[in-house]
């Protein structure tokens, strides 16, 4: 992505929540941060002050100042503190109300228009969007909050710090020749042209992290996604004793995060070795500089001690990218992430299929129908064909002849395709893949999918027995991974289940019986005609079996040519 398209979309992501519906509270909760941190500056300028009166009460050996001065540093100490503490607390509350909008919005962006399965089937270079959401939200919040919160508070007591500094200075006379040049502020000057120099430092010194941060991420995701393959694929794996090769293929991933990990290891050392060199210099710089100054009798010890306070206040000011500049190079790399991320669904939002969906006056009709994959090459050329409700229609051809892509171009999935299909208004659609999707929770809940669970039981319960699973009835409220706990064949049973709970007009089925005998197949198709006399039927399947169930049949040659012929008059 370009640089001006990053930080476009970056502005957008943070001009979201900020004028969104919470923005009043938004505002007023980041103001009473503001003003807190504001506070805490005032309060390190009145300990900056305390210095000059406690050391200069020392120098003077006034016993009768000791016990008072050490009781106000107590006072101004504990203000200092709780002031401190609550504008950190109040900044991580507003993080945490921030994070929640923005990754509700998120969430919603990527379940709308099914953008989650185009960016995994249409969009090339979008890597797991899901940790996108979980951590990446979350580091680009906290990482805006904290470094945008510090970056004005070091420039509050940079100018406040500055006009101390400035006073405490003097005045310095460098002679040159015959001519005398006098300095005002010197100190001031001085740490400014430290700083500038040292930021220009630590950016050439640290640059190359932000990529090394931005691959770190990839890196360790695509390792962590290796592991969860071989777990929802376990049985798989073990009958193939694959082992030796998953084991190949996490090492070498791993290798990558651990190449990934040597790398940021080293420039972090280089980074480190500049930052604490910079920082220690910085303490006995103000020193040199106020020497000539102390030991001249121009400043008393508290003055001394006022003027190091004040220097170091002005120089960790000036200093903040510095200092900083670990977290600025993980943050470049979240917003190139996130940015990228979103881009991507912005992408594939463009991405709509041009098949016109168009109210039928009873059955399914399909006009026109062309379909392609991605690369142009042509499945489907200029199909048509129309089915009465409660018809069976059977689509056969060779493996990649195009049978699944045309039930996606039928359901507005697909983009490669255009045409015309029309359906009666307001009738349900039901999808079922060759392995049905269970989500995670109760056994109940994967059967109702995608309605909820919380229907009636009896029908249900009566849905399972017409399928034949009459075993999990007493296990409906047990909560656990179905998928890895029921076989291919019972998750199918399942989707048949949820036909009967659905109640579509029209199913559309992908091979949604191929883990099944002849027989239970058999049984289920006169179970959905029995049930359900008056739902359509389109079927994929490459068993000659399956033609007893079906009225007709479409073939698909898998050059854009097809063939339509009638199987039986009662089916």
């Amino acid at each position: 992505m370009e640089k001006k398209s990053v930080w476009r979309i970056c502005r957008a992501i943070v001009r979201g929540y900020w004028f969104s519906e919470e923005k009043w509270k938004a505002r007023g909760l980041l103001a009473v941060v503001i003003a807190l941190n504001f506070v805490a500056v005032g309060m390190l300028v009145l300990i900056n002050d305390w210095y000059n009166e406690f050391y200069n009460a020392l120098q003077a050996y006034e016993y009768e100042l000791f016990w008072p001065l050490v009781g106000k540093f107590a006072f101004l100490a504990f203000v200092h503190i709780a002031v401190a503490v609550y504008a950190i607390y109040l900044r991580q509350m507003l993080q945490i109300k921030w994070r929640t909008w923005l990754t509700d919005r998120y969430l919603a962006r990527w379940m709308k228009n099914r953008a989650y399965y185009k960016l995994e089937t249409l969009a090339e270079g979008t890597d797991n969007p899901d940790q996108r959401i979980s951590e990446d939200i979350g580091q680009f919040v906290e990482l805006t909050l904290t470094l945008s919160v510090g970056f004005l508070k070091q420039l509050t007591t940079l100018a406040a710090f500055a006009v101390v500094l400035w006073n405490l200075s003097g005045i310095l006379t460098v002679p040159i020749g015959s001519w005398e040049f006098h300095i005002y502020g010197y100190m001031l000057w001085f740490s400014l042209i430290y700083s500038v120099l040292g930021t220009l430092g630590a950016h050439r010194v640290g640059r190359k992290l932000i990529g090394l941060n931005f691959e770190k991420q990839r890196f360790e995701a695509d390792f962590r996604f290796s592991m969860m393959r071989v777990r929802e694929n376990s049985e798989s794996v073990a009958f193939y004793g694959g082992e030796a090769q998953e084991v190949r293929g996490f090492s070498e991933r791993f290798a990558r995060v651990i190449g990934n990990f040597r790398e940021l290891m080293r420039q972090t050392k280089i980074l480190n070795f500049y930052i604490n060199g910079y920082a220690q210099l910085a303490i006995i710089v103000p020193l040199v500089m106020a020497a000539p100054r102390y030991f001249g009798g121009e400043m008393a010890l508290g003055g001394l001690m006022q003027t190091i306070s004040a220097f170091g206040k002005v120089q960790d000011a000036l200093s903040y990218f510095v200092e900083a500049y670990g977290s600025i190079a993980e943050y470049a790399a979240v917003v190139r992430r996130l940015s990228g991320f979103t881009a991507h669904m912005e992408e594939v939002d463009a991405k709509e299929s041009a098949v016109t969906l168009s109210p039928s006056s009873g059955g399914l009709d399909v006009e026109g129908l062309c379909v392609s994959l991605p690369d142009g090459t042509k499945l489907l050329q200029g199909c048509s064909f129309s089915l009465a409700p409660g018809e069976a229609l059977l689509v056969t051809g060779a493996s990649g002849a195009g049978k699944s892509t045309l039930l996606r171009a039928l359901a507005g999935l697909w983009p490669f395709a255009h045409g015309r299909t029309a359906f009666p208004a307001n009738e349900k659609r039901l999808f079922l893949s060759q392995r049905p999707y269970l989500p995670l929770g109760t056994l109940a809940r994967a059967v109702a999918y995608p309605l909820t669970a919380q229907g009636p039981r009896e029908e249900m319960e009566r849905a399972l027995r017409l399928v034949g699973m009459e075993a999990l009835l007493s296990r409906l409220d047990e909560v656990a991974d179905w998928s890895h706990i029921l076989s291919l064949g019972e998750q199918q049973r399942i989707a048949f289940a949820r036909i009967l709970l659905v109640r579509p007009a029209w199913a559309f089925l992908d091979e949604a019986t191929s883990a099944l005998d002849e027989a239970r197949e058999k049984e289920l198709y006169e179970m959905l005609a029995h049930e359900l006399p008056k739902m359509g039927i389109v079927s994929i399947g490459h068993r000659s079996t399956l033609r007893e169930q079906h009225g007709r049949e479409l073939h698909l040659d898998g050059t854009g040519g097809f063939s339509t012929c009638v199987l039986t008059e009662s089916a």
